[in-house]
C-alpha cells in the first residue's frame, strides 16, 4: 500500500508540473498591424488582429475588418456566456507609451441602446470579459470539493496501510 501512495503522489506531482509548463512566443515587432484584404465597392479594406478572452463562447484570435466594433466582435465569438460580467468589459489597447485599458459597460448599452457606448476596435486590442462573482464562487467551491476528494483518498489510503 505504501508503494501505491508513493505512486499516486508522484503522478500528482507530474500532473502539476505538466500543467505549469508555459510556451514562449516571439513577437514580430516589425509586422504590420493591418492586413490588406482587397477592395469592396471600390473601397480598400484592411483587417486587424483582435483577441477576446474570458467568459465568451468562442474565445481566441479574430482577424476582422478595421471598422469592427466591440459588439460585432462579441457576436462573432458566439456572444458572452451566462457567467459574463457585462458591466465592466476591458479592452487592453497597445499604444506608443505601453498599454491603455478601456472599460466598457455593455449592460448599459443593452438597457439604453446608446451606440456611443460601443467603441471601434484597433489593431492588437485584447478584450477581456470577466466572470461574475457567482462564477468565482462556483469555481472556488469546485476547487474546495476537489481538494476534499484528494484528502479523503489520502485518509483512506493511510488507514488501509495500518
Amino acid at each position: 500500500m505504501r508503494k501505491l501512495t508513493v505512486i499516486l503522489a508522484l503522478l500528482l506531482c507530474i500532473g502539476f508540473l505538466v500543467a505549469q509548463q508555459t510556451i514562449n512566443f516571439q513577437s514580430a515587432d516589425n509586422a504590420s498591424a493591418y492586413t490588406y484584404s482587397g477592395s469592396m465597392n471600390n473601397v480598400e479594406k484592411l483587417k486587424i488582429n483582435t483577441y477576446i478572452w474570458g467568459q465568451i463562447r468562442q474565445p481566441g484570435l479574430y482577424i476582422v475588418p478595421d471598422d469592427t466594433d466591440l459588439l460585432k466582435l462579441l457576436s462573432l465569438a458566439g456572444g458572452p456566456t451566462e457567467d459574463a460580467k457585462l458591466n465592466k468589459i476591458r479592452i487592453i489597447r497597445p499604444t506608443n507609451n505601453g498599454k491603455k485599458v478601456i472599460f466598457v459597460n455593455l449592460k448599459k448599452y443593452i438597457d439604453t441602446g446608446d451606440e456611443n457606448l460601443i467603441p471601434v476596435l484597433m489593431p492588437g486590442d485584447t478584450i477581456v470579459v470577466a466572470g461574475t462573482i457567482w462564477y468565482a464562487v462556483t469555481r472556488f467551491t469546485s476547487f474546495v470539493a476537489d481538494v476534499a476528494v484528494l484528502i479523503t483518498v489520502y485518509a483512506t489510503l493511510s488507514t488501509l496501510n495500518k
